[in-house]
C-alpha cells in the first residue's frame, strides 16, 4: 500500500495543488491555507524522494528526482515567504513559478525518454511552460485577475495530464 500511495498520489495531489493555488488567486482560499499546503507539500516531497530515490535513478524518473529536489527547495522558499522572511514576495513568486517550470522540464524530459508514448508528456510540459509564461506576464502589468487564473489552469491541466499518464504507465 505504501508503494501504491507513492506511485499514485501525484496524480491526485498535483491537480489539488493547482486548484488550491487558483482558489487563493480567486480569493476563495486564504493564504493560511496555502501556507499549510506548502508545509504538507514539503513533507510529501521529502517522503516521495526518500521512498523513491533508488527507483528514480534510471530512465525517465531521473529527471523527476531532480524535480523533487528542486521542488523541495522552491517549496521551502514558499514556506519562508509565508513566514515573512525578508524578500517574502520574491520567495513566494519563486515557489509558484518554480512549480510551474520544474515539472514542465520533467515532463519534456519524460517525453524524450519514452518514445512512442511521449505525446502526453510533451503536451503537459508545453502547457505548463505556456502557463508559466502567461503567469509571469501578469506580474508587472495590468493583466492580472482572469489571466492569472487562466495561466494557473493551463499549468494545472498540463501537469495533471502528465502525472496521470505517468501513474497509469506504472500500473
Amino acid at each position: 500500500m505504501l508503494w501504491e500511495l507513492r506511485d499514485l498520489a501525484p496524480a491526485g495531489l498535483v491537480p489539488a495543488a493547482w486548484l488550491a493555488t487558483a482558489a487563493v488567486h480567486a480569493d476563495v482560499l486564504g493564504t493560511d491555507g496555502m501556507f499549510v499546503a506548502h508545509v504538507v507539500m514539503a513533507v510529501f516531497i521529502a517522503f516521495f524522494a526518500v521512498t523513491g530515490w533508488s527507483a528514480m535513478g534510471r530512465g525517465a524518473l531521473r529527471a523527476w528526482r531532480l524535480v523533487l529536489v528542486g521542488g523541495l527547495v522552491v517549496t521551502l522558499a514558499g514556506v519562508a515567504g509565508f513566514l515573512g522572511a525578508p524578500g517574502e514576495d520574491a520567495l513566494l513568486g519563486t515557489s509558484l513559478v518554480g512549480w510551474m517550470v520544474l515539472p514542465a522540464a520533467g515532463l519534456v524530459y519524460t517525453g524524450r525518454a519514452m518514445p512512442g508514448s511521449g505525446t502526453v508528456y510533451y503536451a503537459g510540459g508545453v502547457l505548463s511552460a505556456v502557463g508559466a509564461v502567461l503567469y509571469v506576464a501578469t506580474l508587472g502589468g495590468d493583466l492580472g485577475g482572469t489571466v492569472e487564473l487562466v495561466a494557473i489552469g493551463v499549468v494545472g491541466v498540463g501537469q495533471a495530464a502528465g502525472m496521470l499518464a505517468g501513474s497509469l504507465a506504472g500500473r
